[in-house]
């Protein structure tokens, strides 16, 4: 289970001090897929990016089964980044290395002996079916592929937890169809726990059980994805309902 409790990051710029998520508190459940929308500039991504320390917070707490994440350092740090998968929206692949090399790539930093990288590879290309392109470059792939190839390597090392940053935005329906399918699989058969940051609303409905809306900073709504989407509470949530999209 994580907590997330009164989270904040400040940002200084000419201007003082500026909150970019400010009091941020959400409970979210080992095997829930967790939906973060909002506009903008509302905090979304740095949300995110504090969740796995990327960004340090200025203030409060990030709860892993009881843990307070936020004060690990050093080689603690890094044992719980590897049990964080983040899947990015530009894939960030390594565009000189082959698919299976690019699967393997976190295992050759953690360590794993090379028998148990390749082995490890093989089963994740099979989950996210790119078996046949074990041995070709993303240059060569479409942008869905190159997608799944993101989300392998971010299984590599048995993470408890995917996070997602608009991880199909740069994706046509289609293809976004099949990865939020992709997804669900992974959540169900491997029980993971998903939070994906997105802006589409249709996101949320097909593979969401949960959702916060973040605004200003701050979570303004968040409860199961079918009570917020037939009756919000906040005139931004209406709105943006009303748009279709959160953008």
């Amino acid at each position: 289970m994580i907590e997330i409790k009164n989270l904040s990051k400040f940002f200084s710029t000419e201007n003082g001090d500026f909150a970019a998520i400010n009091g941020i508190n959400l409970r979210i459940e080992d095997g829930d897929i967790y939906g973060i929308i909002g506009m903008s500039g509302a905090g979304k991504s740095t949300l995110i990016r504090c969740i796995n320390l990327l960004e340090k917070p200025s203030e409060g707490q990030i709860l892993i089964d009881g843990l307070d994440i936020t004060a690990l350092e050093g080689r603690a740090l890094l044992t719980l980044r590897r049990k964080i998968g983040m899947v990015f929206q530009r894939f960030n692949l390594l565009m000189q290395r082959t698919i299976r090399d690019n699967v393997a790539f976190p295992l050759e930093i953690a360590g794993v002996a090379k028998k148990q990288r390749l082995e490890r590879v093989d089963e994740l290309l099979e989950i996210v079916g790119l078996t046949s392109k074990a041995g070709s470059y993303p240059v060569q792939l479409s942008g869905g592929q190159q997608q799944r190839v993101s989300i392998a390597r971010a299984l590599a090392n048995h993470p408890s937890l995917l996070l997602c940053d608009e991880p199909t935005s740069a994706l046509d329906s289609l293809t976004t169809n099949s990865i939020l399918k992709l997804l669900k699989d992974i959540n169900h058969k491997l029980g993971v726990t998903i939070i994906i940051i997105t802006h589409e609303i249709a996101v949320v409905e097909k593979i969401c059980n949960k959702v916060a809306i973040i605004d200003e900073s701050r979570i303004i709504e968040q409860g199961l994805v079918k009570d917020v989407i037939s009756n919000p509470q906040q005139d931004v949530t209406k709105k943006l309902l009303e748009r279709g999209e959160l953008a």
